[in-house]
């Protein structure tokens, strides 16, 4: 099969789209013939350029930590799936032992893309219980979008800092990929206000486009003073946050209202970020950060999706054999959508 493969880090160039055997299924496996897989700004990008060593990751590699495509082939004892079923998977495969019956499974675990070959190939293959079926609504495309950013979101909002309806939500990096999903998921999934920022006027239409019901962008405005007047003065109960941008993250902080929750799974922007600690315990804030997401919860995220109630964001589909090119795009900041490799695509 032909697959992207890092070798060793650097820019761009250093992804070699190249032969390399077809994977075979261990007992407990499927084999996915990947139609789609998403490129990350830090799983896939950052990593390339040598910036996740912390995450261990292993060369050569196959990046790609997720995918959407057609089981081709299953393993030993695997009787959930069948050839031809529509799945998606990604992120952590199980660290327990990941067998249909919950034992027995002796193959790779970790993070696809980053302990285990990934979804930048014709083929894949993962662990059956860490497949989930794509409702027949939805192109493999928007499935391998939904599989990596929405659960990630849900979790945050809808587990983490259980945000209910009715409570305001202030959601930073509004034009990225978590940020115009949790809009989505809190207006339309949750049912509560939305306040969105954004550090462009571009991506301040989308917020409004997604349904944000107050969106600006915060170079040249007075961030904190804007986010009180949109809430009478009271703040906002829930602060969403997966950049830890230096200079804004601090003020938006301090919008937080009485017993307010700040929820993040992302740093990029930072790590490291100052916050009022006064302001903290005066109002009883919680902060938490939170990785992945529940498995309950995916089946939710799929349903949400069919029934239009979320919209994944894709700015473009390319050939796997431009890998390259879209890891260009996702550095330069040219890329405001999600970025898509098809590997069926010639």
């Amino acid at each position: 099969m032909r697959a992207i493969v890092i070798h060793q880090y650097g820019p761009p160039d250093v992804l070699s789209y190249e032969e390399v055997p077809d994977p075979q299924p261990r007992p407990g496996e499927i084999r996915i013939s990947v139609h789609a897989a998403t490129v990350n700004r830090v799983l896939d990008v950052s990593l390339r350029a040598g910036k996740q060593g912390a995450r261990e990751p292993i060369l050569p590699l196959i990046p790609g930590v997720d995918c959407a495509g057609v089981v081709d082939a299953v393993g030993p004892r695997v009787t959930r799936w069948r050839v031809g079923q529509r799945v998606a998977a990604a992120g952590v495969m199980p660290l327990d032992p990941c067998a249909e019956g919950g034992d027995g499974y002796t193959g790779p675990t970790g993070m696809m893309g980053i302990k285990r070959p990934g979804g930048f190939a014709q083929m894949v293959v993962v662990p059956a219980c860490a497949a989930t079926e794509i409702p027949l609504e939805l192109d493999f495309h928007a499935a391998a979008v939904v599989i990596r950013h929405v659960p990630t979101a849900w979790n945050l909002l809808v587990n983490v800092a259980a945000l209910k309806p009715g409570e305001t939500a202030l959601i930073m990096g509004a034009g990225g990929n978590l940020g115009s999903i949790g809009i989505q998921i809190a207006k339309n999934v949750i049912g509560a206000r939305v306040i969105a920022i954004a550090g462009s006027d571009e991506h301040v239409r989308t917020a409004l486009s997604l349904g944000a019901h107050h969106a600006f962008n915060y170079n040249g405005t007075d961030l904190h003073g804007e986010v009180m007047r949109c809430t009478g003065g009271k703040g906002v109960d829930v602060l969403y946050d997966n950049i830890a941008n230096p200079k804004v993250l601090p003020l938006a902080f301090r919008t937080l209202a009485m017993q307010g929750r700040l929820v993040t799974a992302g740093a990029h922007g930072g790590p490291n970020v100052t916050i009022d600690f006064s302001h903290l315990y005066h109002k009883r804030i919680t902060i938490k950060g939170e990785p992945g997401h529940r498995a309950g919860d995916v089946a939710k995220c799929f349903a949400a999706v069919s029934t239009g109630k979320i919209k994944p964001q894709i700015e473009h589909v390319l050939p796997l054999s431009r890998a390259a090119a879209a890891h260009r795009m996702v550095e330069s900041g040219e890329a405001r959508g999600k970025i898509v490799l098809d590997p069926t695509l010639a």
